[in-house]
């Protein structure tokens, strides 16, 4: 039960009853909860710097040629598109091409990535949801567990889905119809893929490694989207220091930005970039400082070589996994290192890149 006095509050410190003090206005509800972006919110030039069509599409001239003949043949028959497998080194742009292929056909894109699909629920969820001629792009499909992809199968050959209901004798299994979609994997793996699941697949396209001048296209694009000025001379620059990889060339290239505001530079020329990425020990060729560690470690330490993978990691204090799926490949793909039975050995091109002398004569591998 409460109880109410009946004598007269005290004041407060500043000479007013508590009861007559004036409340703080808040501000009505919808103006705390407006839909509409301030002004400061507006103009980000930091949007998306992915490509929405083809036409915006730089590089991959073959791959593009195929995808648009099966685009345009599956519109005239008002079909969907075959499953398609994009396979290639990661960073050329696989995502973005499932995207424009979606685009393309005028339909959504769901995109999600085989670790994600643990559960058989996962992935039923998704198809079921699907809606006629959608885009499912899986990334890194070649982890899919096996029980997600053994429901896969019939749902990318017959657009169905069974499931068991019950347990025990009384189990039964219950088709459920599809919608028709189009599932696009993409994996840096191809031969780590199921024959099965492979197979399912209408198209199978590999993305190869960029030419340094649509690298220079693709960083001069990208630089108008985030509103920084580059010349070309700057935009070579960068490219020549990307290992081939859109992915890279964009990430250099705002590092370079940074580095260009920070020191007050109006335009970012190839002196500009030039510094900017040697501030960042990326070199001429793209090798940054653990790949100058693996050369100099296989020539000073071991007369260039061969030496073994495992002598590298310790060396080098990377792991095994690392040196071989990160590292090497772009080192035997610009003929610095060259792997053998017996070894890693350092090319002529490494020594002369690195600042040391060749040898004469290297031991025979056989």
């Amino acid at each position: 039960m409460a109880i109410i006095s009946s004598k007269k509050q005290p004041p407060e410190p500043n000479g007013e009853p508590k009861q007559q003090q004036k409340s703080v206005k808040v501000p009505p509800a919808e103006n705390i909860l407006q839909s509409e972006a301030a002004l400061n919110e507006q103009g980000k030039p930091e949007e998306s710097i992915r490509p929405q069509r083809f036409a915006d599409y730089i590089g991959q001239k073959d791959l593009k040629d195929v995808l648009d003949i099966a685009i345009k043949a599956a519109k005239s028959r008002e079909e969907v598109l075959d499953h398609l497998l994009l396979y290639g080194p990661p960073g050329l742009g696989k995502t973005t091409m499932a995207m424009i292929l979606a685009s393309e056909m005028g339909v959504s894109c769901k995109i999600t990535s085989a670790p994600a699909l643990e559960r058989p629920r996962d992935i039923v969820g998704l198809l079921v949801n699907l809606k006629p001629g959608d885009v499912l792009f899986i990334d890194e499909i070649h982890r899919l567990s096996r029980m997600t992809e053994e429901i896969l199968y019939p749902a990318m050959e017959d657009y169905r889905l069974d499931i068991t209901v019950g347990k025990g004798s009384s189990a039964r299994i219950r088709s459920i119809p599809l919608s028709k979609f189009t599932l696009v994997g993409a994996t840096t793996r191809v031969g780590a893929l199921t024959s099965p699941l492979r197979d399912r697949f209408g198209l199978i396209q590999k993305l190869r490694f960029y030419e340094i001048e649509e690298l220079t296209k693709i960083v001069l694009r990208t630089a108008e989207l985030l509103q920084t000025p580059v010349n070309p001379d700057g935009a070579t620059e960068i490219a020549k220091r990307s290992r081939g990889t859109p992915r890279i060339a964009n990430r250099l290239l705002k590092r370079v930005r940074d580095y260009a505001e920070v020191k007050s530079f109006t335009e970012i020329t190839a002196i500009v970039a030039a510094e900017a990425l040697q501030l960042f020990q990326v070199d001429p060729c793209g090798l940054d400082w653990t790949d100058r560690k693996m050369l100099s470690v296989i020539i000073e330490n071991f007369n260039g070589g061969p030496v073994g993978l495992e002598t590298i990691a310790a060396t080098t204090g990377e792991d095994t996994q690392t040196i071989e799926e990160v590292y090497e490949p772009y080192l035997m793909q610009i003929g610095y290192l060259s792997r053998t039975p017996r070894g890693r050995i350092a090319t002529k091109a490494a020594y002369q890149h690195m600042g040391f002398k060749p040898p004469n004569e290297q031991l025979s591998l056989l």
